[in-house]
């Protein structure tokens, strides 16, 4: 790995030579001279007054004793280097060493554990990681674990959170960079993994365990070792977590800020207890509503009064809800007034569906649709607009909009509108737009350059 510095004077550029070559003590640092000699450096030269070329003679005789740099300097060089190359920096000199073992440089880790034969991605070393867990466990605050979708990376994650006896960890987070492998471990060794963690920690504040097979007896081990910590929790497609086991965190944990659920772990009772007074405001309330076989999923209905007391508690929370459903599986939504702030569509929404958005979602500040079908959303769009003051971004995929009806929009909505994503195909030219002419009007209403998309930005 070669890392280059490069000081620029007007005249003179330095090379420094990467780190991981550098000897042991002293370095000496080589000046290239021949410089490149157009006209005008010529005349620069001429120019020179006596007292800079002594200053430049100065400087191209200077040294660097890398080996004496703070300790403070090599640990914030270190935070940004790979496992691999910071144990080979460790050996250049004495000084690098010692702060190789500073407890600070090893509170935040990311284990990478992936398979040769299915990943193209590094992989964390076993040697290391036995290294690491030998004489850093109990430093470590901040730790992550990214695996393939081979069953045995995530199985080899549990075997090193089994591990994690004397930690004291803050930040913990599982993450699947292709399938949930982690659905694939066997329940009983995935429980016994995190409960190692849970009881040991006690001061956890942010995890993030989506797609695992956590469950209600192990979310009360996290309640019991650290409610008066936990901060953050998302957990979405936890098959295994029933409603009872994400109240049962609300109830205990009253310092939580922010919380990631399947919708069928939402309810009344979930609402009201993040709204209770000795609660803190809730920020962040991200649900995921997912339908996997059309027809045969029957979603229940939240009640204005909790939302209600929801918002009257913390106003300024955002609540994000993602829908991959059915058209036939969105009657539930959207009857009552719903306090939602982002709404994204990954399947086909009906424009009925649409319509009553405009009609009872009033703190909408950005609405995804990806598609919609061959009917045009001219007037739901106009509603939107209309009763949706805080809306500042939209994005449309497969949809038709007439021009006239997408201008007016645009007009409403004015400048609060930032981010604009709409593609090309969406609009539908009438007898006062065509697609050359909505170009002009948009970027006139929303006081800047505008055009519609070639594909997809969100």
């Amino acid at each position: 790995m070669a890392a280059v510095t490069s000081v620029h004077t007007s005249s003179a550029s330095y090379n420094l030579e990467a780190f991981f070559r550098m000897k042991r003590g002293r370095v000496t640092v080589t000046i290239d001279s021949q410089l490149v000699k157009s006209p005008q450096r010529m005349k620069k030269q001429k120019m020179e007054s006596p007292s800079s070329k002594m200053c430049k003679a100065q400087m191209q005789s200077c040294t660097l004793d890398w080996g004496n740099l703070p300790h403070h300097v090599v640990l914030h060089i270190f935070q940004y280097l790979p496992l691999v190359d910071r144990a080979r920096a460790s050996s250049v000199c004495r000084r690098w060493n010692e702060v190789f073992h500073i407890p600070e440089l090893w509170r935040k880790f990311e284990f990478e554990l992936n398979q040769p034969a299915t990943s193209y991605l590094k992989s964390t070393h076993p040697d290391l990681i036995q290294q690491i867990i030998k004489k850093h466990a109990d430093h470590l605050q901040y730790v992550s674990f990214k695996v393939d979708s081979c069953t045995e990376s995530a199985e080899a994650a549990c075997d090193i959170l089994s591990q994690l006896v004397n930690c004291s960890i803050k930040t913990l987070g599982l993450i699947s960079t292709a399938k949930p492998s982690f659905m694939n471990v066997s329940k009983s060794h995935f429980v016994s993994a995190l409960t190692v963690v849970f009881v040991n920690s006690k001061s956890l504040s942010s995890i993030k365990i989506d797609d695992t097979p956590v469950d209600d007896p192990s979310l009360k081990v996290l309640v019991a070792n650290n409610s008066d910590t936990l901060k953050l929790l998302k957990m979405s497609s936890c098959p295994h977590v029933s409603p009872a086991g994400i109240l049962c965190v609300a109830d205990q944990c009253h310092g939580l800020r922010e919380l990631a659920l399947n919708y069928h772990l939402l309810s009344d009772e979930l609402l009201l207890a993040l709204s209770t007074e000795k609660h803190v405001r809730l920020e962040h309330l991200r649900i995921d509503v997912v339908s996997e076989n059309p027809g045969q999923t029957q979603f229940h209905t939240i009640k204005k009064q909790s939302w209600d007391a929801l918002i009257k508690h913390s106003p300024k929370v955002n609540i994000v809800m993602y829908f991959f459903l059915y058209e036939e599986e969105f009657d539930a939504f959207f009857r009552e007034e719903t306090p939602v702030t982002h709404l994204y569509f990954g399947r086909a929404v009906s424009k009925a569906m649409l319509g009553r958005i405009g009609m009872n979602c009033p703190r909408l500040i950005e609405l995804v649709v990806c598609a919609n079908g061959l009917q045009p959303l001219d007037d739901e769009l106009i509603r939107i607009a209309d009763r949706c003051k805080n809306l500042t971004a939209i994005g449309l995929g497969e949809c038709e909009v007439s021009c006239s009806a997408f201008v007016e929009f645009v007009k409403m909505c004015g400048r609060r509108l930032t981010q604009l994503s709409i593609m090309e195909e969406v609009l539908i030219p009438d007898n006062k737009y065509n697609l050359e002419q909505i170009h002009y009007e948009v970027s006139k209403h929303l006081g800047r350059m505008w055009f519609p998309d070639m594909m997809p930005t969100w």
